[in-house]
């Protein structure tokens, strides 16, 4: 039997859709601000007689003693009000007069600037939030707790605007003059480093933070195994993600993070082996999920037989779509397991699916090898019409 053409460039494509499935820290889960606990933290900063438990016991900085001035004692309550009341628009424009506001000392424009923050966040301009924050930082106003939860909320609004280089400046002041050890924090750097593509800094403190966690975040984890791949140490990837699989038997998830790892590791085997178990147990819900699957049978040396099984499986459960790439995938395993009939019937399904006319081409080319000049004919017709990159292949079986 002749083989068609373009066979290996669709088992490339399906390899490399499931291995985009793989471990991949999210941008923005690596730096989501705690709004809620800072404007807790703001609303405890209000007067300088309330005194918040001291979160940075061992910061360097000397807090300044300045506190709010008695001329701006009324307009900082209302501005308090109106945060409390959630009217973002007030609180940035009584902010605003605030901190442009000649009168004003220090602390009332770095407390302003920091609810304004808030505020401006909530409204999700994240541009005018950092530019608040600035102000607070380089005002150098508040007490500890508000100054360096300023400085952490920056560090984590730079990394969500993918800003990854100025989040980790900021942050490296922050983790230095705080003397910070906290676990949420070392994974925040370790984060900003696996998305600013410095892997080989990443992987220590993410290390470190996993290990000093009571119950670590699965995104730490899943940084980490990103870091490890990055490097090319994929039996660390691995063992952490077997760990991780071991420990939560049930969760889905995991169990795909694992079967990923095995796949980057291009050991098949063992993929198949956990997402065949997830098939039976009727948790592929996904579409990617079955395209993974009969990607990696693709990959597999006999396994056309398999794929062909979880493609007409994902199909009849409604899971798989019934587009261009999965009746081609389908009709290549029919064609290299010497079923032409069916792979005939699947490439009829996909080719009119098709952006140009290859698929129309591949058709014609296995009517033909089958005696059936007319329909062949027909089908590289269609291949024409539909545009080759190569003309001369359909016209010269329109010539037969």
């Amino acid at each position: 039997m002749k083989a068609i053409p373009s066979a290996p460039a669709l088992i490339a494509l399906a390899i490399a859709a499931a291995l985009g499935a793989g471990i991949a820290p999210d941008a923005r889960a690596a730096a989501q601000p705690a709004s809620a606990d800072a404007q807790c933290q703001a609303r405890e900063r209000g007067s300088r007689g309330n005194r918040p438990q001291e979160l940075y016991p061992e910061a360097t900085r000397q807090a300044p003693r300045e506190g709010a001035s008695q001329r701006m004692g009324s307009r900082l309550n209302k501005l308090g009000n109106a945060f409390e009341q959630d009217d973002n628009a007030q609180v940035r424009q009584m902010a605003d007069e605030i901190i442009a506001d000649a009168r004003a000392n220090s602390y009332d424009k770095a407390y302003a600037a920091q609810l304004a923050a808030n505020a401006a966040y909530n409204e999700d301009d994240l541009a005018a939030a950092q530019a608040y924050l600035t102000q607070v930082i380089e005002l150098d106003a508040l007490d500890n707790n508000g100054h360096y939860q300023s400085m952490m909320m920056l560090a984590q609004l730079q990394g969500q605007d993918e800003a990854y280089d100025q989040a980790i400046a900021t942050l490296d002041r922050y983790l230095q003059e705080t003397r910070s050890s906290k676990p949420e924090d070392l994974a925040l750097k370790g984060q900003l480093l696996v998305q600013a593509e410095r892997p080989q800094e990443a992987i220590p403190v993410l290390k470190q933070a996993i290990e000093s966690a009571e119950s670590p975040n699965t995104a730490w984890t899943q940084a980490l195994m990103a870091a490890y791949l990055e490097t090319e140490n994929t039996t660390e990837a691995i063992g952490l993600a077997e760990q991780i699989a071991a420990a939560s038997p049930g969760d889905k998830r995991a169990q795909i993070n694992l079967a990923s790892m095995y796949m980057q590791a291009d050991q098949m085997p063992q993929a198949i082996e956990i997402m065949e178990r997830l098939r039976a147990a009727g948790e592929l819900t996904e579409d990617r999920e079955y395209r993974n699957l009969f990607a990696l049978y693709l990959n597999t040396d006999g396994g056309e037989a398999k794929a062909i099984e979880v493609i007409n499986d994902g199909l009849q459960k409604g899971v798989l779509e019934g587009n261009h790439q999965t009746y081609l995938a389908l009709g290549q395993a029919y064609y290299f397991s010497d079923q032409v009939e069916p792979a005939i019937e699947a490439y009829q399904k996909a080719a009119p699916l098709a952006d140009n006319g290859e698929t129309y081409l591949n058709l014609a080319k296995i009517l033909a090898n089958q005696d059936r000049m007319p329909e062949a004919k027909q089908a590289a017709q269609q291949a024409l019409d539909k545009g080759l990159r190569n003309p001369d292949e359909a016209r010269r079986l329109l010539q037969r």
